[in-house]
C-alpha cells in the first residue's frame, strides 16, 4: 500500500516538473497542478522553480546548436520567426532601458507570453551575456513562481 501511495505522489511530482518545463505553462501551471494534487506545497515550489530554471540552459543549447540546422525547414522557420518577433516585441523596451534587470522583470510577470522561454529567446536575440542572462532569468522565474505559489496556495487554503 505504501509503495502505491509513493508511486502516485512521485507521478504527481514528475508532472509538476514537466508542467514547469513545458512551454505551455511553465511554473505558472506546474505550481497550481502540484497544489491541487495536495502535494507538499514547499516541495512543489522547489520542484517547479528548479524545473523552470532548467529551461534557460536547454533553450540556449537548442538555439545555439540546433536552431540554425533546422531553420531550413519552412514550417519551423515560420514558427521560429513568429516566436522570435513576439519575444523581441514584448521585451525590447524593457531590455533596452533596464538591461538584465529588465530581463528579470519581463520573466517575472506571471502572464502568458512571458517567462523562461520568452526570456531565453530574448536573451539570445539581443546577444546578452549567458551568465548574466541566466541569473536574470532565474531571479525572474523565482519571483514569478513565488507570486503564483502564494496566490494558488492561499487560494486553495481558503477553500
Amino acid at each position: 500500500m505504501f509503495t502505491l501511495r509513493f508511486a502516485a505522489l512521485l507521478k504527481h511530482y514528475i508532472f509538476t516538473a514537466l508542467w514547469s518545463l513545458s512551454p505551455l505553462g511553465e511554473a505558472k501551471v506546474g505550481i497550481p497542478y502540484g497544489l491541487f494534487k495536495e502535494l507538499n506545497p514547499f516541495l512543489v515550489l522547489i520542484v517547479a522553480i528548479t524545473s523552470n530554471i532548467l529551461v534557460f540552459p536547454m533553450m540556449m543549447f537548442f538555439l545555439k546548436s540546433l536552431n540554425g540546422a533546422i531553420m531550413k525547414w519552412s514550417w519551423y522557420k515560420r514558427s521560429a520567426v513568429w516566436v522570435g518577433q513576439r519575444a523581441k516585441r514584448g521585451s525590447k523596451e524593457q531590455l533596452q532601458k533596464y538591461g538584465y534587470v529588465g530581463l528579470a522583470i519581463f520573466v517575472m510577470i506571471p502572464l502568458p507570453g512571458t517567462g523562461a522561454y520568452a526570456g531565453s529567446i530574448a536573451a539570445y536575440i539581443f546577444k546578452m551575456e549567458y551568465k548574466k542572462a541566466f541569473l536574470a532569468n532565474a531571479i525572474g522565474i523565482t519571483i514569478s513562481s513565488l507570486i503564483v505559489w502564494s496566490v494558488a496556495y492561499f487560494g486553495v487554503s481558503l477553500f
